[in-house]
């Protein structure tokens, strides 16, 4: 078989950087961000909270080829920030919206689990 090994497709190999930045020099305010191992999962979701920021005037990402875990992402700014600092201020909001999920997951559990331990000791 000539496919690739699975860890091959979400491992960075020794020296890897996970992702690089490409200045559009013939787009104003125009960066595109080459993220290494990655899929449509986060190119879709960077991409779509990119669009609802209000300095963000264009973000879309593609993937190159199938077999290939790379995602490209392009990002215009209006010129207030630069792409590089939209990019970090929506990482930014997308950890602490995803910690909070996290942190209300694990308070449902630990309380599933306290109801369920209830039920048990009470009935027959």
């Amino acid at each position: 078989m000539n496919a690739p090994d699975r860890f091959e497709l979400f491992l960075l190999g020794e020296g890897e950087k996970k992702i690089a930045e490409t200045v559009v020099n013939s787009i104003p305010n125009c960066s595109d961000f080459l993220m290494k191992k990655e899929d449509h999962t986060i190119g879709n979701l960077l991409a779509e909270h990119l669009k609802k920021d209000p300095q963000v005037m264009f973000a879309a990402y593609k993937i190159g080829h199938p077999n290939v875990p790379e995602v490209l992402l392009r990002i215009q700014t209006n010129g207030d920030i630069n792409p590089r600092e939209a990019l970090v201020k929506i990482l930014k909001q997308l950890v602490a919206a995803y910690g909070q999920l996290g942190r209300e997951f694990q308070k449902e559990l630990a309380l599933r689990q306290y109801a369920d331990q209830g039920e048990g000791a009470g009935g027959v």
